[in-house]
């Protein structure tokens, strides 16, 4: 029987998602209309649980950095931005689930104290489940978008790169939060908590996701 915190999860993922993809696919003032107001919100929920903290300030200059990356990548002058910046979303989601799926019901060996729900297994999943719905996201670019990509060995280490990035955001938040002693960054998504509960791993994906861009180590 699934948990009413779960079914809100589940109803505020199809209510947000859609609306979300509209905003990025569509680009220009919309998506940076739409960073904009997760910026602020982001910054509210940091703000609000670090007010007291000595390291409130990086937190900030932190997320200045990941947002205008952000906006970066998705306005890439070769016009690939929008499909590389779905890309990551993609990935960071799939990692989320996977690891939230797979850590419920093979359960395992914790991965870290700092987040206790983490498992291995739960790792595991989210590598895997992003592989897969990578592959799904090739095969739809190669033939709704008229762009022929293939998975090579590039776009699995990219992949792994990306999902490990995602993780190592969401364990940092973790940490933060634990330090607060809180369990949400926030209350604004039912099921889910804040905005920085969702889009932690991907403040840290899409600023290392850029760099490797635009340093040529990925094309």
């Amino acid at each position: 029987m699934i948990s009413n915190n779960l079914l809100k999860r589940i109803l505020s993922s199809i209510l947000l998602l859609p609306l979300a993809l509209f905003f990025i696919i569509k680009g220009s003032s919309f998506f940076n209309f739409f960073i904009c107001i997760c910026f602020l919100l982001t910054s509210y929920e940091w703000y609000m649980m670090t007010k007291k903290k000595f390291y409130h300030i990086i937190g900030y200059l932190f997320l200045i950095f990941s947002f205008y990356c952000a906006y970066l990548l998705r306005n890439l002058d070769n016009g690939e931005g929008g499909l590389f910046f779905l890309l990551i979303i993609v990935v960071c989601i799939s990692t989320d689930i996977g690891g939230f799926v797979f850590g419920k019901i093979f359960k395992g060996p914790k991965l870290t104290k700092i987040s206790p729900n983490k498992t291995f297994t739960g790792m595991v999943g989210g590598f895997l489940l992003s592989i897969i719905s990578i592959n799904f996201y090739i095969f739809y670019t190669n033939e709704y978008l008229d762009k022929y990509t293939e998975f090579s060995v590039e776009a699995f280490i990219m992949i792994i790169l990306i999902s490990s990035i995602s993780q190592f955001g969401d364990i940092i938040i973790s940490y933060f939060k634990r330090l607060s002693n809180i369990k949400d960054t926030g209350k604004i998504i039912p099921g889910h908590g804040g905005i920085l509960d969702r889009i932690d791993g991907m403040i840290f994906a899409i600023p290392f996701t850029y760099i490797l861009l635009i340093c040529g180590i990925f094309k």
